[in-house]
């Protein structure tokens, strides 16, 4: 069996797809391979990489509201 991408394979290729997809649609598709395959690359390599384990908020004491003073009644509102 031949080589599959002889450059007469890949020239006949070409005008198949030009004709079909025409010459305004070729940017269009050419974009969103590169963006598929990038999208599946940094896939994978989240899949070969360990994921860092989360970052842990560093906790602050919380600063309670001043008390009411206990000679005046609280109105529930």
């Amino acid at each position: 069996m031949g080589d599959l991408f002889q450059p007469t394979h890949l020239l006949v290729l070409g005008v198949i797809v030009f004709l079909l997809f025409g010459a305004k649609r070729l940017p269009e598709l050419g974009k969103g391979l590169g963006e598929g395959f990038k999208g599946f690359k940094e896939g994978i390599k989240g899949v070969t990489e360990p994921t860092p384990p989360p970052a842990q908020p560093i906790s602050q004491p919380m600063q309670q509201a001043p008390a009411p003073p206990a000679s005046q009644p609280v109105e529930p509102k």
